[in-house]
């Protein structure tokens, strides 16, 4: 199973938006990009850029001295469409979370509706998880929404058993890192493509079971969570909105 640790979370949160980027010396930055030129594209380790109302990230923030992530590469045509070429080794451990960021900044009572929708072209092979990262603003809370996974990932925590919410039946598991609860849902079977309705699982958290309160929603994040990618692999958004209101 994947572990997830306060690195992970500050990573995420906090690297991508502070850390210098760091280029890691890889020139297959052309390569990695769709056959027409992608209007962004970036090699470094936190390269990060803004398209149309979604925030866009490489962030390779895993790795340690004696097992390193490999080269990674995200090209971008919009927000909303975009890719990763990725070649981290097999040694275990989450290696990077590119993805695309929408930020949202409401209560969940104050919510009327919270959905998107996701099309994605994923690997038969290596280690990773297509998944949702929702976060609130004070970043107690991550709620990940896994549409599917190859390979030897798990979530963090213990099973709470299955739930059909939001258009999706998952398998709950509830976890701490360190620094932030952490509730996952498992699709019980993968996807490349669906509309997940977010919000009654929000509702479901904090009314049915009360894991946390009125919590406001900040970021909502889709991308790919890769633990090893050998030989250099190709994960496609074909296409994703998130939509509030």
């Amino acid at each position: 199973m994947a572990s997830r640790t306060r690195t992970r979370t500050l990573s995420r949160i906090t690297k991508a938006l502070l850390a210098p980027a760091l280029a890691l010396g890889v020139t297959v930055g052309v390569a990695s990009a769709p056959a027409s030129a992608a209007v962004w594209n970036t090699c470094d380790q936190y390269g990060n850029t803004s398209l149309n109302g979604y925030t866009l990230y490489n962030n390779i923030w895993g790795g340690t001295p004696s097992t390193p992530a490999g080269p990674q590469c995200t090209w971008a045509n919009s927000g909303t469409n975009w890719g990763t070429w990725a070649n981290h080794p097999n040694t275990g451990g989450i290696k990077s979370y590119p993805n695309s960021k929408k930020v949202i900044n409401k209560t969940i009572t104050s919510l009327g509706s919270l959905s998107s929708s996701y099309n994605v072209t994923v690997p038969s092979s290596g280690a990773y998880n297509t998944s949702y990262d929702i976060w609130d603003t004070d970043y107690d809370y991550e709620i990940m929404l896994w549409v599917n996974k190859t390979g030897a990932v798990g979530p963090l925590g213990t099973s709470q058993g299955n739930v059909t919410l939001g258009g999706h039946t998952w398998t709950v598991y509830k976890g701490n890192n360190g620094a932030n609860e952490v509730f996952s849902f498992i699709r019980t079977s993968n996807s490349s493509s669906g509309t997940v309705n977010i919000l009654p699982i929000l509702k479901w958290i904090k009314d049915t079971k009360g894991w946390f309160g009125n919590e406001t929603i900040g970021d909502v994040q889709f991308g790919f969570e890769i633990t090893s990618s050998s030989g250099g692999l190709d994960f496609t958004t074909n296409n994703l909105t998130v939509s509030s209101s």
